[in-house]
C-alpha cells in the first residue's frame, strides 16, 4: 500500500534534514484568475501542514473560493483561489508580504500538531478555557463573576452547540493590566467559574482551566467542544437544516472519501479542515469550490496509520463530527456590534442587558483595540423566536444608539438547501473507479 505514515519519521534527524533543504515555496498570483487571487503552496508534508496554510488564510480573513490539494508521499501542493470579504483580489503589499513570510518560515509548516494546542509563556494576559451546559444569562454570570474578582476581559470568543458551551477567555488583572500570576488567585477564579458553570444540576461536568499564555482561540474551541462531546445529538433536527456529509469507500486507492455540502460562510474551510486534522486524518487529495452560497468540498483521506476508515461506528463518528464543526460557527439570530470606549465591567454590564431583556448569546466576539472594545454579538430570545422591533430598540437605548448597531437578523425557521444536487462537481467523475489520473485531467481544466 502506497502509503505516507505521517508521525513515524516526522521528528528525526533526516525528516529535517529535508525539511531544511526544501524550505516551503508560495506564489501569489492575481493574473492567473480573473476574480481571485491565485496562491500556490508546495512544501515537504507533515500531519497540520495544510491546517497550517488554511489557518494563515483565514486569520486574514481572507475568503477561499476554491482550492486543490494534492500530495505526494513526502510532498504536498495546495491551490487557493482567495478574496477579501468584499470579494476583491488581494492587493494589499503588506497582506501579501505577510502571506508569503508566514508561509514561508521554518516554523509555520513544521510545527508538529497534537491533539492539544501547546502554551507559550505570555505576560500580556492570561487565558481561561471554560466548557460546560448552555443555558440562558451564562456568560453574563461567567462576566459577573471575572469583574467582582477584579479582572478585565480583554479578548473573548464563546461557542455554543447542542446544549453545549465552550469559550476561551483573556484576562488582565485590572491594577496592573498584565496577567494574573498569583497561584491562590488563580485556583480562586479556576474554583468560583467552575461553580457558576455546574449550574444547579449538570449530569455533565463542567470543565475550567487557567493558564499564562497564547493560543489559536479558534482551534481550541473546535478541540474544547470535540473533547466535551458536543456531536452527539441530544434531539432530532429538520435534516434539510443540517450540512450534508457523506463519507464513502474509494477501494482501488485505498482511500476514504468524505463529502461536504453546506451553506457558505467565512472560515468554513478552516473549520472542517481543523477537524479532520485533529481526528488524526490526513488529506492526500482534496477539492472545494464555492457556488453561490452553496459550498462543496471532496476529501480523499486516511488514518494517520496509513488505513482508510474501516468500521460503521468510526464512519458515522467522522459524519456527526463533521457536521458539528460546521454548525458551531453557524449563527442564526440578531448580530449586534458594540464598538466604544473599554472600560472595567463593560462586558459585565452589556451581558446583563442582554438577560434582562430575555436575550440569550449564541456566540460572542470579543476584542479590544487600541483602548476601544469591538464586539460582536450573536442573540435570540430565550424561546428561540425571532426578536421582536421593540426588544432591539430597548438594549440599542440601554447600550447607546451610537455604539450598538444591528448588523443583520437571520433568525428563520430553517429551509431546505437547494442549488447542489449531492453527487454535484467533481464527485461523479473523480468517484468512478477512483483514478487519480482523473483527478488531475478535472484539475487541469478547472
Amino acid at each position: 500500500m502506497d502509503c505516507y505514515r505521517i508521525g513515524e519519521t516526522d521528528d528525526d534527524e533526516y525528516s529535517k534534514l529535508i525539511r531544511r533543504m526544501n524550505p516551503p515555496r508560495v506564489v501569489i498570483d492575481n493574473d492567473a484568475c480573473d476574480n481571485a487571487t491565485v496562491i500556490t503552496v508546495d512544501s515537504v508534508n507533515k500531519h497540520g501542514s495544510l491546517l497550517q496554510v488554511v489557518q494563515v488564510l483565514t486569520d486574514l480573513n481572507l475568503i477561499v473560493t476554491k482550492a486543490y490539494i494534492a500530495s505526494d508521499s513526502n510532498w504536498f501542493m495546495d491551490v487557493f483561489n482567495v478574496t477579501d470579504r468584499e470579494g476583491n483580489k488581494v492587493i494589499d503589499i503588506d497582506i501579501i508580504s505577510y502571506i508569503q513570510e508566514s508561509l514561508q518560515s521554518d516554523t509555520c509548516l513544521s510545527s508538529t500538531f497534537r491533539n492539544s494546542v501547546g502554551v507559550v509563556a505570555s505576560e500580556e494576559h492570561t487565558s481561561i478555557e471554560l466548557t460546560g451546559t448552555d443555558r440562558p444569562g451564562l456568560l453574563s454570570e461567567i462576566c459577573a463573576v471575572l469583574a467582582n474578582l477584579n479582572c478585565n476581559v480583554v479578548n473573548a470568543a464563546v461557542w455554543t452547540h447542542n446544549t453545549r458551551a465552550a469559550a476561551v477567555v483573556h484576562v488582565t488583572d485590572e491594577s496592573t493590566g498584565r496577567a494574573i500570576e498569583d497561584p491562590m488567585r488563580l485556583s480562586q477564579i479556576k474554583k468560583l467559574l467552575c461553580y457558576v458553570l455546574k449550574g444547579s444540576d449538570d449530569s455533565r461536568a463542567a470543565k475550567t482551566a487557567v493558564s499564562m499564555g497564547l493560543t489559536h482561540t479558534e482551534r481550541r474551541l473546535h478541540q474544547m467542544m470535540f473533547d466535551d462531546r458536543d456531536y452527539q445529538r441530544v434531539h432530532m433536527e429538520d435534516e434539510g437544516s443540517r450540512p450534508q456529509v457523506s463519507v464513502l469507500d474509494c477501494i482501488e486507492k485505498d482511500y476514504t472519501v468524505v463529502i461536504l455540502r453546506s451553506k457558505d460562510r467565512p472560515k468554513l474551510l478552516f473549520d472542517t479542515v481543523c477537524t479532520i486534522t485533529d481526528m488524526k486524518y490526513v488529506v492526500f487529495h482534496g477539492t472545494v469550490e464555492a457556488c453561490g452560497s452553496e459550498a462543496y468540498q471532496e476529501y480523499y483521506i486516511r488514518h494517520i496509520d496509513g488505513h482508510p476508515i474501516s468500521s460503521e461506528a468510526e464512519r458515522e463518528r467522522v459524519i456527526q463530527c463533521l457536521e458539528a464543526a460546521i454548525e458551531r460557527r453557524t449563527s442564526e439570530g440578531l448580530e449586534l456590534e458594540l464598538i466604544t470606549e473599554d472600560r472595567v465591567g463593560l462586558l459585565s454590564d452589556i451581558t446583563r442587558i442582554f438577560r434582562e431583556n430575555g436575550l440569550t448569546i449564541r456566540r460572542a466576539e470579543i476584542s479590544t483595540e487600541s483602548g476601544k472594545a469591538v464586539d460582536t454579538f450573536y442573540l435570540s430570545e430565550m424561546s428561540g423566536f425571532p426578536l421582536e422591533e421593540k426588544t432591539i430598540d430597548s438594549i440599542r437605548r440601554q447600550i447607546g444608539q451610537t455604539v450598538l448597531r444591528v448588523k443583520q437578523n437571520t433568525l428563520s425557521s430553517p429551509k431546505h438547501q437547494e442549488g447542489l444536487s449531492s453527487t454535484s462537481f467533481l464527485f461523479p467523475t473523480f468517484f468512478k473507479g477512483c483514478s487519480l489520473q482523473n483527478f488531475w485531467l478535472i484539475r487541469s481544466n478547472s
